[in-house]
């Protein structure tokens, strides 16, 4: 058995054997009583049989005829309570303990009342010395009368003190008996469970030391075992959320770095900037259509290369958290810009956002959703060609902006799609993802008082859809960049 089994058995034990001791003690009590309840009529039996001898001394001394009657008169009382006792021990509702004694006092009352009736029929005719035979025979039935009902009243009470010692020694031996059955179980159950609590104790303390060291599973299938297994999944599960964070924190110093490399592009891709516009100023191409078309590209591709530094300087910069009205397809334009690089050739990007849409947001960490969400639907797809598609549209009725990004890769499974913004969960190789991307993302959507919802069938692709609160700001209208200018 378990430990839980043992405590419900020891329970179900002692609960038993406290009822058993009741139901005897309660048994007793009753045989008590009914012990006590004959004992007060035995005394009163025994008060009438000394009245009807001291009615017959008088008799005896006096001759009155009153005495003899009185003496007679306690004598059928006797005889009515012994027919009371005898009726009940015959219905069972006295014990019987004592019975032919009572019926012998019976007998020797009879034997009284005729002995009485005789000596008072003969008293004035019959010689004196057949009156004082008569007397005497009289006298020696009384006398049997008083030594039995005194040893009906030693009876009964021998009786209740057999009782009452029964009773002290079962509930000794009872209370014994439960104190010898919780101290073992104490010892049982309670060793294995403060074994079951050192071992979790030795087990936190290693963990807490860096060692992620299964557990030997212990013999028997109690719940020890089970809190065994039970810390090697977590064992596991630190060991691999260490590994996850160790990730993490790589990925970080790689955030820095990249944020450092690409301050320092700014410098190269001014001087080319500058370059290209001094060329372009100098009519070098105004005769040479493909010079002048290597310059344009030259300049495009420096603009272009301009927003993904300052995107990335953007997104490595930590601000304070400030919405503000953003026209959501600028937003979604520069992160598009900001991965492509980083896109399989066969993977494209659609989007399909209204240009007059605005939202207030905080640019830096929603641009860090929509990297997030892009980099996970490109990991989705795969090696395959596929799209991802990003959409918006107004709910005016919930006064909110539904943003959707979809992708054409496997989809997720029914069982994973609750767990796909818990922190740490992750369905990636080990060491192609922490599990923190889309955790992120509900988080900073939730900042933004709005929600994120995963939508999935297998084999069909992934859904994520936004919802926004919109503002009634409008957008400022766009500013005409620069383009000789590279921000430092």
């Amino acid at each position: 058995m378990n430990i839980r089994q043992k405590i419900v058995m020891s329970i179900i034990v002692a609960f038993a054997g406290m009822g058993l001791l009741g139901s005897i003690s309660y048994d007793h009590l009753l045989r008590i009583g009914e012990a006590l309840r004959l004992a007060e009529v035995v005394d009163d039996l025994s008060n009438d049989i000394l009245e009807v001898r001291r009615y017959e001394k008088n008799y005896l001394l006096y001759a009155m005829d009153e005495d003899y009657r009185e003496s007679l008169l306690f004598v059928d009382k006797s005889l009515d309570i012994i027919r009371g006792i005898v009726t009940q021990s015959l219905e069972g509702q006295a014990p019987a303990q004592g019975e032919a004694d009572f019926m012998g006092l019976r007998d020797q009352l009879t034997a009284y009342r005729n002995a009485a009736a005789k000596l008072a029929e003969t008293a004035g005719s019959t010689p004196p010395e057949a009156v004082e035979k008569a007397q005497a025979a009289l006298r020696e039935q009384g006398r049997g009368l008083v030594a039995t009902s005194r040893r009906i009243k030693k009876v009964q009470r021998d009786g209740i003190l057999r009782i009452v010692d029964n009773l002290k020694r079962q509930l000794l031996f009872s209370t014994l008996t439960l104190i010898f059955l919780g101290i073992g179980f104490s010892w049982v159950v309670g060793r294995r469970i403060i074994i079951a609590l050192q071992l979790i104790e030795d087990t936190t303390r290693q963990v807490a030391t860096g060692h992620f060291q299964a557990i030997d599973l212990p013999p028997g299938r109690d719940e020890t075992r089970d809190v065994v297994n039970a810390l090697n999944r977590m064992i596991k599960e630190l060991d691999k959320r260490q590994n996850q964070l160790l990730q993490e924190k790589k990925l970080a110093s790689l955030g820095v770095l990249t944020s450092g490399i690409a301050h320092q592009l700014n410098n190269p891709l001014n001087n080319i900037s500058t370059s290209c516009q001094i060329l372009r100023e100098e009519d070098i191409g105004k005769n040479d259509a493909f010079v002048a078309q290597m310059l344009d590209n030259i300049h495009h591709e420096v603009l272009r290369s301009r927003d993904i530094v300052k995107g990335l300087l953007d997104f490595s910069r930590e601000n304070e958290f400030t919405m503000k009205p953003t026209r959501l397809a600028d937003l979604v334009e520069r992160c598009v810009g900001m991965v492509s690089a980083q896109l399989p050739a066969d993977v494209d990007i659609a989007r399909r956002v209204p240009d007059d849409l605005c939202v207030p947001l905080d640019s830096q960490r929603m641009q860090e959703v929509f990297l997030n969400l892009f980099l996970n639907a490109a990991q989705a797809i795969g090696d395959h060609p596929g799209t991802i598609t990003v959409s918006a549209e107004r709910d005016d009725l919930a006064a909110q902006a539904v943003i959707r990004v979809e992708d054409t890769g496997p989809g997720i499974d029914p069982e994973h799609l609750g767990r796909v913004f818990d922190p740490f969960f992750t369905l990636k190789d080990v060491g192609k993802g922490t599990g923190l991307g889309l955790s992120v993302v509900f988080g900073i959507v939730k900042k933004h008082g709005g929600t994120i919802l995963a939508e999935s069938e297998p084999g069909r692709g992934a859904a994520f859809i936004i919802r926004l609160p919109l503002g009634r700001e409008t957008c400022p209208p766009e500013k005409a960049e620069p383009e000789q200018e590279v921000s430092a």
